[in-house]
């Protein structure tokens, strides 16, 4: 089998599918020549993500892995959220094939660029090296990510 049934589950059950008005922190990751395009929407309390929604544009792969990657920070504090990695979403959907890989990068990116948004809203300091740098990282045709 190509994909775990975590990934089959996630993607036609997603979980946290829209958006949140009035949301916190949004970060939107991808661009269409990619394929993929990630949009992550945080409610913040105390520093705590009380809520988080997703849209997502692209395969089950990346569906999957946005769902998964609400699940994984919902409830957490924004310095928990900010550890999660790709490779724990990979392991948390029981695997990817190698190239569907990149889908769990963009959503770890996607989480990032919500809570530094949430960050530059709120003019709260932050170490810049924990954030995706896309105008530099040239993941999607020549760094051209819209964070």
């Amino acid at each position: 089998m190509l994909y775990s049934e975590k990934v089959m589950d996630h993607f036609t059950n997603p979980r946290n599918v829209g958006t949140i008005e009035n949301a916190d922190g949004v970060g939107e990751v991808g661009n269409a020549k990619c394929g993929d395009i990630m949009k992550i929407y945080l409610k913040i309390d105390g520093n705590i993500i009380s809520d988080v929604k997703f849209n997502t544009f692209g395969c089950g792969s990346a569906i999957a892995s946005s769902s998964m990657a609400t699940e994984m920070i919902k409830g957490k504090p924004l310095s928990e959220a900010l550890e999660l990695t790709n490779k724990a979403v990979v392991e948390a959907l029981d695997g990817l094939p190698p190239h569907k890989i990149h889908c769990s990068v963009l959503a770890e990116e996607a989480v990032k660029a919500a809570i530094k948004d949430y960050y530059d809203k709120n003019g709260i300091e932050y170490d810049k090296s924990m954030f995706p740098d896309c105008a530099s990282c040239g993941h999607c045709s020549g760094g051209s990510c819209e964070v």
